[in-house]
């Protein structure tokens, strides 16, 4: 078990290259020239038990669009799912002296609202969350094969975190654009009483007001919480499932049945969620806030919430993100299952590496 967990805890996604291959075994040689041979290292069955059909190439046209219709269910429906506890934390960020905490905010939505008002925000959540799932999962899978490309085979393998975290944050970067307009409406609806109850309410009523600058002045906040946000969600969801498989799975990736990888892919989103929630918390409060207001800046903004203001809420966004993205990753994995999409196992040293490093002769 403790083993188990120091493994883990090495293998984390930050490492540098030759640090990684310290840890898998390969940066040195593989016995003393004067001794006897060590033992063999534990390697990967990479053939599958049987060949499996794919419904369509890896990197296809269909294998994108299908990526992006997985992004669009495991985005919408989450945030959807959790609209009250997105709710509560919301009015947390912006009237902390009313709510006190998620039990407290929970009986006063209930007292003011009754339990319809838990779902408010819920049309623009889905609609935005939907959009961005789209551009989030199916765009990352374009980056990641585009820079897969330019830096050729040994050098993904070598810089996999770096590249990781390089396909998301572009992925993102279209994303949060996608998703502006819904959040700006999502937080005027769940935080200013009176202003409206629907989407339809508000969307003419922001537009009246501001113009199109109300559904975009707060995609620059948008950037900075999402984009750590979802570096953080793929990067280490990457390297955990990787380090699962290596430590903790007793059977390669290759010989476990569906159901086993899918519980896998709930495991590391859940270990990734909790980063994310960290990370991306302090910009999520900032976004709360601005969207409420008219007027601030996102400087602004932050200075008035001071260090302890913008980690309002956090307890909550941690249990949000957690479960969010844990079951994000889990839908989007089943998608790929259902639809039989080509699913790579966690990456291996490419041969030529293995030769240029004297492993194999």
């Amino acid at each position: 078990m403790f083993s188990s967990v120091a493994h883990l805890a090495r293998a984390n996604p930050f490492n540098a290259p030759h640090l990684q291959l310290v840890q898998d075994g390969l940066a040195g040689p593989r016995h003393s020239p004067d001794g006897p041979p060590g033992p063999p290292r534990r390697t990967r069955n990479l053939a599958a038990a049987a060949v499996e059909e794919y419904s369509c190439e890896y990197g296809s046209a269909k294998f994108y669009a299908l990526c992006g219709f997985g992004g669009v269910l495991s985005c919408g429906l989450t945030h959807t799912a959790v609209v009250p506890l997105d709710l509560v934390k919301c009015r947390m960020q912006v009237d902390p002296q009313k709510y006190k905490g998620i039990f407290n905010g929970f009986s006063i939505t209930l007292k003011e609202d009754g339990v319809r008002g838990l779902a408010k925000g819920w049309a623009p959540t889905f609609i935005g969350y939907s959009m961005q799932g789209l551009c989030k999962f199916g765009f990352y899978e374009v980056f990641k094969v585009l820079y897969s490309n330019v830096l050729g085979e040994e050098n993904a393998y070598l810089w996999r975190t770096s590249l990781y975290l390089a396909a998301s944050a572009s992925a993102e970067f279209f994303a949060d654009i996608a998703l502006a307009p819904m959040e700006a409406a999502k937080v005027r609806i769940q935080t200013q009483p009176g202003y409206a109850n629907t989407l339809r309410d508000a969307a003419p009523k922001m537009y009246k007001e501001e113009g199109l600058k109300a559904f975009y002045k707060g995609v620059a906040p948008l950037w900075m919480r999402q984009i750590p946000y979802t570096m953080m969600k793929f990067a280490c969801f990457e390297r955990t499932v990787e380090a699962l498989y290596k430590f903790v799975v007793p059977k390669p990736r290759s010989e476990c049945s569906k159901p086993e990888q899918l519980v896998v892919t709930f495991v590391a989103g859940y270990i990734a969620g909790v980063f994310c929630a960290i990370v991306s918390h302090p910009a999520d409060s900032v976004v709360s806030v601005l969207n409420k207001e008219k007027g601030s800046s996102a400087s602004q903004v932050l200075q008035r919430l001071g260090f302890r203001g913008v980690w309002k809420g956090l307890f909550a966004r941690i249990i949000m993100i957690g479960t969010l993205t844990a079951l994000q990753w889990f839908i989007y994995d089943s998608v790929k299952v259902y639809f039989r999409l080509p699913r790579p196992p966690p990456p291996e040293m490419p041969e030529s590496l293995k030769k240029k490093l004297g492993y194999t002769q």
